[in-house]
């Protein structure tokens, strides 16, 4: 029986549309061959032309997918030109195809015209003049025509709605949300693209990492590199094993990217291998952008990491940056081209090399190239000893910065777009060291502290999908047992759903003011020291704040003491596990001297002529999980460590103003915890009212719903530190792990939360300055003070220091100055800290 050639092309379209390429190519030449037999046998003459026609435009698509796009554009321009009986509709397709094609191949100009001939061509075909509109949008998009890629989009959207299917729509959705992304609304973008995502990938894998490359853009953008470097090296893998080369250098370029910022020399070797890809596939301007992104990584010279590292080159190559500069222009890449010429300019600036001419950079410009533009300005009167203009230069870009992260309240999404603004706030910095000024190195030191902390969250309302899904989390965490849970497929799902949803729907409340020196100096008693810790390029300094005045003290030996941090940890981890034996005494002396070593750096100079009892202290990144109350010269004061002295200040004055009711206490034990319940009985037996819960009423509901009707909750559960999404650190209850995210979805949150558990005051130290964890999770959700340890600690030390510390809630003292008396009353130093308004 003969084959239909029609009932043939037609299955290699549906291969074509679910991207089962090489299938489809397949189904192509059966097709061909099928008509040629049907032509054959009816001696027909140019009848089957229309449908010739349309197998060459499918044709085309398959081997511009396949990594043939020279071939794909020659067959679409012989078709054109040699079928003159093609039906106008065939002709329109074929045009589009064409478009398609050259939009790949980054000729954006001619891509637009044969698009919109197409569109011209066949208006009376709804479904196909909406996908040539969604194609012409990514036209648009590159070229930074917003308002045309949106037009078109919502066009698409309008017709798929009405005659497509629900894969379709949401292709249109996903690339509104795209469209989103470019014009900076990214919580649009992320809710756009994350609703889409299900729908579109359950059509097949390379259509899940094309939504997983835009996915990772916007990702990027909003500084979690880790999770979008993940998502562009799994959607690499896809395109390869599915034969889609152009995709598979796109997805290389955007891996390149995003590691610009914090990985430049693997930035730049990723980079090089998009190029080579794109110019094999005559990409040329596709391989222009990866080869700018490769300049840019070499450029990197002078630049501060999120470590403290010095990244970067020492050479640059001006012509090949001018020459790619001058091709990216002319593709129609202006963004590329801009970032590319500013990042030079970056390099002349700290190089000493004499300026060139910076180019104009629009308000619509992409964020990352505003922010390159405030960098090149401060940067240059840095380097010539103009530093207040550099200051100057520095706060106008973190001003633009804050006023566009304004409408994020997400805790996850503030502390991760600070990679923003962390060369400008370095910069800022440290010619705020350099004035030696008090008033301008504690305004600096504010600006660094409210880089994620100045929105205050709107709290989401509740939502019984996310409660499922955290319930189904905490099966999943229960189930693997010492496992690392977390890399199961179904727990990375769930996982990237939830904080995916908590950046789109917590909003913001309001903006909190910084406060000056001299208002901050005025909420300080005399007995109340503020110790203002400031990392930049010049080393670690501290403003040191009384009510009487505030000078600055620059700390000397911070490079060598420096070297001290990490082994503290694993000595006080080793503290902790060794009690008794030979090595407990080895530990100790290992300890005492460490931490006196420390001491002598950090606090013995800020404190030389004080008599304060009380201190604040707010310290940057490279400070945290220092045990401050351990350190020598901080024994025998009260310490409370603040996210800011402006949210200290606020928070005190609005305690003053309407004080909190003075309410009871809540112990909630989790299992296994040795003298867990001893503990709580302790401490519960200095309240009137207090209410114990464990065994197996101690369950996630139960602590919540303590949570929500008491003034202290302490609980004494173990705990686990996620350092990957800090906001997954749990505290393990009857029926599972307590997360980070519980805390965001609970209606009232206690006034004093105390968490006796191994690791959970530990953080995770993001873009230099900032620490997410579970302390900052209770933070953020509303709590006023919270007390924990950022390591393990001894289980006889934590019963007895935490059992005396309520003797001093109960009775009304603050709660730092309450854990500093217990810690007198026991004589056990162990590193609990008091974080928040702890007095």
């Amino acid at each position: 029986m003969p084959v239909d050639p029609t009932a043939r092309y037609d299955a290699a379209r549906a291969l074509a549309n679910e991207r089962r390429y090489r299938e489809a190519e397949a189904a192509l030449d059966e097709a061909d061959e099928a008509l040629d037999e049907q032509a054959a046998r009816e001696a027909s003459d140019g009848e089957g032309d229309d449908l010739r026609a349309r197998i060459a435009g499918t044709r085309a698509y398959v081997l511009d997918q396949l990594g043939r796009p020279g071939d794909a554009e020659e067959l679409c321009r012989a078709t054109l030109a040699g079928g003159s009986r093609m039906s106008e509709h065939t002709r329109g397709v074929v045009e589009g195809q064409l478009g398609t094609i050259l939009l790949h191949r980054g000729r954006l100009e001619e891509a637009d015209t044969w698009l919109g001939r197409a569109i011209e061509t066949i208006p009376g075909d709804p479904l196909a003049v909406a996908n040539l509109r969604m194609n012409r949008s990514l036209v648009g998009m590159q070229r930074r025509d917003l308002v045309a890629a949106a037009a078109d989009v919502e066009a698409a959207i309008a017709a798929f709605e009405a005659l497509g299917t629900d894969v379709d729509v949401a292709e249109a959705r996903h690339n509104l949300g795209y469209t989103a992304l470019l014009a900076g609304d990214l919580v649009r973008a992320l809710r756009e693209m994350g609703a889409a995502r299900p729908v579109v990938a359950a059509a097949s894998e390379a259509n899940a990492a094309i939504c997983d490359v835009d996915m990772a853009e916007a990702l990027r953008d909003a500084g979690l590199v880790t999770e979008a470097e993940r998502l562009l090296r799994g959607a690499a893998r896809a395109f390869r094993a599915n034969g889609m080369p152009q995709a598979r250098a796109e997805a290389e370029l955007h891996l390149a990217w995003s590691l610009l910022r914090h990985e430049p020399a693997e930035a730049a070797k990723v980079a090089a291998s998009a190029a080579r890809h794109f110019d094999a596939l005559g990409a040329t301007s596709w391989g222009d952008r990866a080869r700018g992104i490769r300049a840019r990584a070499r450029l990197s010279a002078g630049a501060i990491d999120r470590r403290g590292r010095v990244i970067g080159e020492t050479r640059i190559d001006d012509a090949e940056v001018t020459a790619v500069a001058a091709a990216l222009d002319r593709a129609g890449f202006a963004s590329d081209a801009t970032a590319l010429r500013l990042t030079r300019e970056l390099w002349r600036a700290r190089h000493g090399v004499q300026a060139g001419r910076a180019p104009r950079v629009a308000p619509t410009a992409p964020l990352e190239v505003r922010m390159l533009a405030f960098e090149v300005r401060a940067e240059r009167a840095a380097r010539s000893g103009a530093d207040a203009q550099a200051r100057r230069h520095a706060a106008q870009g973190l001003d633009e910065l804050t006023a566009w992260r304004s409408s994020f309240g997400s805790l996850d999404l503030q502390t991760s777009l600070a990679m923003h603004g962390n060369t400008l706030m370095l910069t800022g910095l440290g010619a705020a060291v350099r004035s030696g000024r008090p008033d301008v190195l504690f305004e600096w030191s504010e600006r660094a502290r409210h880089l994620s902390l100045q929105v205050v969250p709107l709290r989401p309302p509740a939502d019984p999908a996310q409660a499922a899904e955290l319930g189904e989390l905490r099966m999943l965490r229960a189930d693997a047992g010492s496992g690392e849970w977390s890399d199961d497929p179904r727990a990375v799902e769930l996982g990237e759903r939830l904080r995916r949803r908590q950046w789109t729907t917590t909003g913001a409340a309001d903006i909190e003011r910084p406060v000056g020196l001299a208002e901050a100096a005025e909420a300080l008693t005399a007995d109340t020291a503020l110790l203002s810790y400031v990392f930049s390029p010049e080393g670690l300094s501290c403003v040191v704040v009384t009510a009487a005045g505030a000078e600055v003290v620059p700390l000397r030996g911070w490079n060598e003491a420096r070297t001290d941090l990490p082994a503290l940890r694993s000595d006080l981890d080793m503290s902790a596990a060794v009690r008794s034996g030979p090595m407990a005494e080895v530990v100790r002396r290992s300890l005492e001297a460490r931490l006196e070593r420390l001491s002598t750096v950090i606090v013995d100079g800020p404190l030389r002529h004080l008599d304060a009892r009380r201190l604040v202290i707010t310290a940057p990144g490279v400070l945290a999980g220092l045990p401050w109350t351990m350190l020598p010269g901080v024994r025998g004061r009260a310490a409370t460590v603040a996210a800011s002295a402006s949210r200290w200040v606020h928070g005190r004055a609005a305690a003053v103003a309407d004080p909190p009711p003075r309410g009871g206490a809540a112990f909630v034990v989790g299992p296994r915890v040795a003298r867990g319940l001893e503990e709580a009985t302790a401490g519960a037996a200095a309240w009137s009212r207090a209410e114990v819960v464990s065994g197996e009423t101690a369950t996630v509901a139960a602590a919540t719903e303590s949570a929500g009707a008491a003034r202290v909750l302490h609980v004494s559960a173990h705990g686990r530190h996620a350092l990957d999404n800090p906001l997954f650190s749990g505290l393990q209850l009857h029926d599972g792990a307590l997360f980070g995210y519980d805390i965001d979805r609970m209606a009232r949150v206690p006034e004093v939360v105390v968490l006796s558990a191994c690791e959970a005051g530990r953080s995770a130290v993001r873009w230099g300055e900032e620490a997410v964890g579970m302390t900052r999770a209770w933070l953020h959700a509303g709590a006023q003070a919270v007390i924990a340890a950022p390591v393990v600690v001894a289980d006889d030390d934590a019963c007895d220091l935490l059992g005396a510390l309520h003797t001093g809630l109960a009775r009304g003292e603050a709660p730092a100055a309450a854990l500093a008396a217990a810690a007198e009353r026991t004589g056990i130093r162990a590193p609990f800290l008091c974080h928040g308004n702890g007095f």
